[in-house]
């Protein structure tokens, strides 16, 4: 039976340390798909008249934004607790660069939606999570710090676009050219993860 034999193979290899978790496989995935639909729901409302449906994509966006900054803490809590498994034989420029990305990509995971809550209680517009958690004002009203909040928000947003564009290059580049089952370790339904 080859599938039991693979299944076998990857609780071995997950209990030897060289796979994610579950947990993290599914975490790094959801967190994923949020930030793909809160860049694409910020690109797209902001060319909306302002009305009552702009106001509810940008309530949308930003409970987008509070759940990816949840998400990153747990996933922090989450990696704390459960190491990620030894590194692939690579380059030493490669796996420091690959450090530094994924420290990035965490900064921005809490930096954004910081950003966000910051220009949006400087705006004078309250967050409310789902519709159901008022969340405090950061800071008070205030036209010309929105207007520079607004600026930190977007350029880190197209940071963030950046080093994903990275990452998934190079995850790709691992599993299309050196084939090294970096990508496999990810992959929601690979036997590595």
């Amino acid at each position: 039976m080859p599938s039991a034999r693979a299944g076998r193979g990857a609780a071995a290899m997950n209990a030897a340390g060289t796979g994610y978790t579950g947990t993290a496989v599914a975490l790094h995935w959801l967190a994923a798909c949020l930030i793909v639909c809160g860049f694409s729901v910020g690109l797209w409302m902001t060319g909306l008249a302002l009305g009552p449906q702009k106001l509810k994509w940008y309530a949308y966006h930003k409970w987008i934004g509070i759940t990816v900054f949840l998400l990153a803490a747990l996933r922090v809590a989450w990696r704390w607790r459960h190491p990620p498994p030894p590194p692939v034989p690579m380059p030493e420029w490669q796996r420091r660069a690959a450090a530094a990305t994924h420290l990035l990509l965490y900064a921005l995971m809490f930096l954004i939606p910081l950003s966000g809550w910051t220009y949006s209680s400087a705006t004078g517009i309250s967050v409310v999570y789902l519709g159901l958690v008022p969340l405090p004002d950061l800071v008070a009203k205030d036209k010309n710090l929105a207007a520079v909040l607004k600026v930190v928000h977007v350029t880190l947003n197209y940071t963030l676009l950046a080093l994903v564009i990275v990452h998934a290059g190079a995850a790709l580049k691992h599993h299309i050219v050196d084939r090294d089952g970096v990508l496999g370790r990810m992959l929601p339904f690979s036997p590595r993860a």
